[in-house]
């Protein structure tokens, strides 16, 4: 199977809230048909997925994401990413 036929998934994400002092960021995020509710704790590299169904699916992608753009993000803001998966 070639890279281009694997079934992608566009994740939507949503920033809630954010606190420096704290070293969070809260939001949701969307795909297919779930959506989970999210706190990463960027000091301290831990990410928080709330409910537990589906949060397997998302919980690997969406912690690279929050990774690389983690300083980027503000309150407010809309963002996306693809998952190489079709949820």
């Amino acid at each position: 199977m070639s890279y281009n036929r694997l079934p992608k998934t566009t994740a939507h994400v949503r920033v809630t809230q954010q606190s420096w002092q704290q070293g969070t960021i809260e939001g949701e995020v969307i795909a297919g048909s779930y959506a989970w509710q999210f706190q990463w704790c960027f000091k301290r590299g831990q990410l928080a997925i709330e409910p537990s169904s589906g949060r397997a699916l998302i919980q690997e992608p969406l912690g690279r994401f929050l990774e690389k753009w983690d300083y980027q993000l503000e309150p407010g803001g809309d963002y996306s990413f693809t998952i190489r998966a079709e949820l």
